[in-house]
């Protein structure tokens, strides 16, 4: 017996008969967004994934290495006192913003649908006009909005899904995608300026003798260089195109998932500017630069939508009125 799902593409190709449980293709009205909230958002996130722990682990012992190179390899051992403060100052900074925005990425809810709300009692409390159709995911029992798709390491919908990344061990969606972005330009611009101090350091030792340049062994000095470089060529690359990839993604209003499924031009797209406003939460502002700013513009948690308890609906595609 075929399902739901198939049973309506039939009727969209003509090849069945239209039935009680799927409407023709131009009646489903997918609902808002808007209207289903995650009841998790004013709540601690975390993700426990041990390949995920085990990547943000990494990517935090990768920026204290360089944080100990670029000090004691390179700063403290300076003569110019000046030099050293001024790059001292601007390589922790960015390497604070890199870090807090990466802990924010990885404890914020990106916009996960509540699990186990396709019921009966909730549809009805949503107060949806007959002729829409809402979608159930069959994994995790929750009423999708639009453009929400299912996390398989999050075991949760997500709204506006762009991808799971490993390394912030969360997936990147509608209200953590701003961290994301921040994230790999602040470790971008990081790991850009320790490449140009490693060259100006290893002029510098050229130059002048290297047991005076370090407080480390010749040896030792340039392998510590040596992986510093490696390190922050790598990451410079694989940040900035990850960012590049971001802002895309935002200009376009189109998810790096909804590219891959090919699910594009079934939504009004919002203009490039007002889709960075949504995405960085306002009037472009210092504050887009800032991970500790929120980028919920729209909605308290308080107001989140209670989700009435009663039994799972078998169905993937419901009707509204329910029957």
């Amino acid at each position: 017996m075929k399902s739901p799902v198939h049973r309506c593409r039939d009727v969209e190709h003509g090849r069945g008969h239209a039935g009680s449980n799927c409407l023709q293709a131009e009646q489903r009205i997918p609902i808002s967004k808007d209207v289903i909230t995650s009841s998790s958002a004013s709540a601690m996130w975390f993700i426990k994934d041990t390949c995920g722990i085990v990547c943000a682990v990494i990517t935090w012992l990768l920026v204290f290495y360089a944080e100990f190179v670029v000090l004691f390899v390179m700063l403290v051992p300076s003569k110019n006192l000046m030099y050293s403060i001024v790059n001292g100052t601007l390589f922790n900074t960015l390497a604070f913003f890199a870090l807090a925005s990466h802990l924010r990425a990885m404890c914020t809810d990106p916009g996960a649908v509540p699990k186990g709300n396709a019921t009966k009692e909730y549809i009805e409390s949503l107060q949806l006009k007959p002729g829409q159709v809402v979608y159930k995911c069959p994994k995790c029992c929750s009423i999708k909005p639009d453009r929400a798709h299912h996390c398989s390491v999050c075991k949760r919908c997500i709204r506006k899904m762009d991808h799971h990344c490993p390394w912030v061990n969360n997936c990147v969606g509608e209200n953590n995608q701003k961290y994301f972005v921040l994230f790999t330009m602040y470790i971008a611009l990081v790991s850009l300026h320790a490449l140009v101090m490693v060259v100006f350091h290893f002029l510098y030792c050229f130059e002048d003798d290297w047991t005076k340049c370090s407080s480390f062994s010749p040896p030792a000095t340039v392998i510590l260089l040596i992986l510093l470089c490696f390190e922050g060529l790598l990451f410079l690359i694989f940040t900035s195109v990850m960012f590049g990839t971001q802002v895309h993604s935002i200009c376009t209003d189109e998810t790096g998932i909804e590219r891959l499924k090919g699910e594009t031009g079934k939504w009004v797209k919002l203009p490039c500017w007002e889709a960075m406003q949504m995405a960085f939460g306002g009037p472009f502002s210092l504050s887009w630069c800032s991970p500790f700013t929120g980028v919920s513009c729209k909605k308290d948690p308080g107001d989140h939508i209670t989700v009435p308890q009663g039994e799972i609906i078998e169905e993937d595609i419901i009707e509204i009125p329910l029957n």
